[in-house]
């Protein structure tokens, strides 16, 4: 397998620039090895290397961050977003989605980009998952995970408000996520028989439907098809137990509702270390999973652990899915 990893630019103005610097410091020296799509410019006090092909940067990464150019339109000023990047932004998204693709990368790892500063030059999709699907030719089939050593969570309803996301919460989408929940552990994660525990909606999972019918009439029969499948499912499950220790080690994934249910406890647990996954593309896809924290960008206080994390997650996850 094609060991280089294809890293992306993100919103230039963000904390990514100085990310991608200190995890190429953490990484040179034992990998993963990866390649930026960004602009050189952007990457201060360290030895950058200009290369022609993705192939190239694994001569030189020990020595040097490599980079394939993107050019941006205009120069970047730490914390302070400018919409006439954007089309740099996204070019380096879909230049990277290309190399994987084509073979030239083994994942592509993304930084964070502002779905703000995108949707306000154009860009017409909710962020980064639905936008790679796009570019894989399998839109609609995404599912967003958040991973890290303790906990791995998938959100059936993603970046929608929370009302949204009760009217849009149904059977089928809950089978169509734990389906390929599934056969990510299987594929990416190397795990022969995965269990998933689902999430109730309600606090006490509806307690019987006095609190909500909702466990009852969706979620329920999603699980019974899913068990039907012969899949290792168990639930509902009340939200506020099932992430305590001892439940986790009952489960591989846990399958939630909506997208805040699933990100506080992983975010709780492991910030530093979680890492966003893309599930249901025919390429690996990984990414830290905070924002671009404009707030801080340029004063080198930004952690990298988690960008390190999904760098490494990449790896791991593409040397399982070319060994299946």
């Amino acid at each position: 397998m094609v060991e280089i990893l294809a890293l992306t630019m993100g919103d230039p103005a963000g904390i990514g620039p100085e990310l991608t610097v200190a995890a190429w410091r953490a990484l040179r020296a034992g990998g993963p090895a990866f390649v930026v799509l960004g602009d050189p410019a952007l990457y201060r006090d360290v030895p950058v290397r200009v290369v022609g092909e993705a192939e190239q940067a694994a001569a030189v990464f020990a020595e040097a961050l490599p980079i394939l150019p993107v050019g941006l339109a205009c120069a970047a000023r730490a914390g302070e977003p400018d919409g006439t990047n954007a089309p740099a932004v996204i070019d380096s998204i879909a230049r990277a989605v290309e190399l994987a693709l084509g073979g030239q990368a083994g994942a592509v790892v993304t930084n964070p980009i502002s779905k703000l500063v995108l949707k306000r030059a154009g860009f017409a999709h909710p962020g980064h998952t639905e936008y790679l699907a796009g570019l894989c030719g399998v839109p609609g089939r995404e599912v967003m995970m958040l991973a890290c050593p303790e906990l791995r969570v998938v959100p059936v309803t993603i970046h929608v408000s929370l009302r949204r996301a009760l009217d849009g919460l149904t059977t089928d989408e809950i089978v169509r996520c734990g389906r390929t929940t599934v056969a990510a552990l299987r594929r990416d994660f190397g795990i022969a028989a995965p269990r998933l525990a689902v999430a109730g909606l309600n606090p006490h999972a509806g307690e019987g439907g006095v609190m909500g019918g909702e466990e009852g009439e969706i979620i329920a029969p999603a699980i019974a098809v899913l068990r039907g499948e012969g899949i290792a499912v168990t639930g509902p499950w009340p939200p506020d137990t099932m992430f305590t220790p001892p439940a986790r080690a009952r489960y591989d994934a846990a399958l939630c509702m909506y997208h805040d249910q699933a990100l506080i406890p992983l975010k709780t647990i492991d910030m530093a270390g979680g890492v966003n996954v893309t599930l249901g593309l025919p390429i690996v896809r990984t990414s830290p999973d905070h924002g671009t924290a404009f707030d801080i960008a340029g004063r080198g206080v930004a952690d990298p652990s988690s960008l390190i994390a999904a760098l490494k997650l990449a790896r791991e996850m593409a040397r399982n899915r070319s060994a299946a």
